[in-house]
């Protein structure tokens, strides 16, 4: 629990942070720091595969602690937060450059209608929709992240294989992470989203036919398919939410968005295992990939508070924030 609650303050401080710095390419700019959440696991993939058990657990452990504490600790110390709207009046972040890319980004994540707070947040509908949507999507990728070895050495690959792909969901994982990010600036971020959770779902029904096929290559491809799914969904969510209720309360919002990784944890990793037991790895990647198909739907539903469809299709001036 205190590892969980450490992990989560270190990740909502640094991508909420980001998104205030760059509130002028805050997809690219949120997607590559979210992915140091993901490739940064890949060493460690490694050694509690290679160098791991009973007998060295302590020191193993030990280390890693030492190590992680020594990292985030020294990192802290350079972190500094830009003051509440610390723009300038008349210089809107959105425009400011006046490039063709900064235009498109604009025109496609048109920026909020009002500084929301938490409480009117979430009474325009969208961030309960918000969090039932991460509750689904971040549950099929905690269940893939839980079981994708235990599944590949059942089917009987060796673990190499196992491990490899573990490796190469991490590695995709946070790449696909800043790739996205990069995409939802041109695309749109609702688009991106639902793009996104529809490659994880499908990748799932994947792993299924690579594990009936026994094709080694074709399980490490469709590993590649749920890595980026699995993780590029989560700077969607954290540009969304200040795009749909503004920065001034970004951190608590966004906080309430990423609260529902708690539920999806407990049915990704231990309903996931019940399931398991009870339907086999096929039946509950076919679960998985299903569950990934209601997420996508109910992404498709999201609109910005306070703006018509019809509004969407036209670059409006952005609001400063106030």
């Amino acid at each position: 629990m205190i590892g969980g609650i450490g992990a989560g303050l270190v990740y909502a401080t640094c991508i909420n942070m980001v998104g205030k710095w760059f509130p002028e390419r805050r997809g690219a700019r949120t997607g590559f720091v979210n992915g140091g959440f993901a490739y940064g696991s890949l060493p460690f993939i490694f050694i509690f595969n290679y160098a791991f058990d009973t007998g060295n657990y302590h020191r193993v452990l030990d280390l890693i602690g030492c190590y992680i504490l020594i990292v985030v600790f020294g990192c802290a110390f350079f972190f500094k937060d830009p003051p509440q709207n610390w723009w300038p009046a008349d210089i809107d972040p959105l425009t400011y450059g006046g490039n063709d890319k900064s235009a498109t980004s604009l025109a496609k994540n048109p920026p909020a209608v009002k500084q929301f707070t938490p409480k009117e947040a979430i009474r325009t509908g969208m961030l309960p929709l918000m969090w039932l949507s991460i509750v689904l999507t971040a549950g099929v990728s905690i269940f893939g992240i839980s079981f994708q070895v235990d599944f590949a050495k059942d089917v009987g690959f060796g673990p190499l294989v196992a491990a490899s792909s573990m490796g190469i969901m991490a590695v995709i994982n946070g790449i696909g992470r800043a790739v996205v990010g990069w995409l939802s600036d041109l695309w749109g971020r609702k688009l991106t989203l639902v793009f996104v959770i529809l490659v994880l779902g499908l990748a799932q029904f994947g792993v299924i036919w690579a594990g009936h096929l026994r094709s080694e290559w074709l399980f490490l491809f469709f590993a590649f398919l749920s890595g980026f799914g699995g993780g590029a969904f989560y700077p969607m969510f954290a540009a969304l939410t200040p795009d749909y209720f503004g920065e001034n309360f970004n951190a608590t919002n966004y906080g309430l968005v990423y609260s529902g990784k708690l539920v999806s944890g407990l049915f990704g990793g231990g309903l996931g295992s019940m399931v398991v037991a009870a339907w086999g790895y096929n039946g509950a990647y076919a679960l998985a990939g299903g569950v990934s198909m209601v997420a996508a739907a109910i992404a498709l539903l999201l609109r910005q508070p306070g703006r018509g469809d019809r509004e969407l299709t036209q670059a409006p001036q952005p609001q400063p924030a106030t």
